[in-house]
């Protein structure tokens, strides 16, 4: 990902903070000489070190993942920026945040490895709601899926939020954002001042 200096985040707390908050990520690998991307949901291991996930079985990309460095990325917030905006000239943009993350897989075929990751997954969502669900598990429905933990082997986190304009520029772009309702970017704006 090509990042300017001064839209970098190196702050590896941060990352990890940002991932955990924007845990449905796509999983991008090679398939058949192609380019193949999974939208699924991540967890972060206790000490950061890798992530974790699962595919159903019927899903081609886990087939030859293990021989291949493969991508995830992560979006957060994001919305366009008119020059309108701004009190100094400038160009139509985007804002946004996202961290992309370069691994080594491992495939997981342990029942109960796959029976810990679901139950943690499901812990994270239905924790939200009001009667959270709680999972049975039969055998013939855990033998569907397979379970991948990815080494990371390099990290790159871009907020680009406005940073190389002026502080009236962005506080403008943080004030136009909450009208047309993007108050999350608006709200990482403003953390970053």
């Amino acid at each position: 990902m090509f990042i300017p200096a001064h839209f970098e985040i190196t702050d590896k707390d941060e990352i990890f903070s940002f991932i955990k908050a924007n845990a449905f990520g796509q999983l991008i690998s090679h398939v058949d000489h192609q380019l193949f991307s999974s939208h699924i949901p991540f967890l972060v291991s206790d000490n950061n070190s890798s992530l974790i996930c699962h595919v159903a079985k019927q899903n081609p990309q886990w087939k030859n993942i293990e021989d291949q460095e493969i991508l995830i990325t992560f979006q957060g917030p994001h919305d366009y920026i008119s020059p309108s905006w701004y009190k100094s000239p400038g160009v139509p943009t985007w804002n946004y945040q996202s961290v992309h993350v370069y691994g080594k897989p491992k495939l997981i075929t342990d029942l109960e490895q796959i029976k810990r990751i679901i139950e943690e997954l499901t812990g994270i969502y239905e924790s939200s709601n009001k009667n959270p669900w709680v999972p049975e598990y039969k055998i013939s429905l855990l033998n569907v899926i397979v379970g991948i933990e990815i080494q990371i082997t390099n990290i790159q986190c871009k907020y680009k939020l406005s940073q190389n304009r002026s502080a009236i520029d962005q506080q403008q772009v943080i004030k136009e954002l909450k009208i047309k309702g993007s108050t999350t970017l608006a709200q990482a704006m403003k953390d970053r001042l």
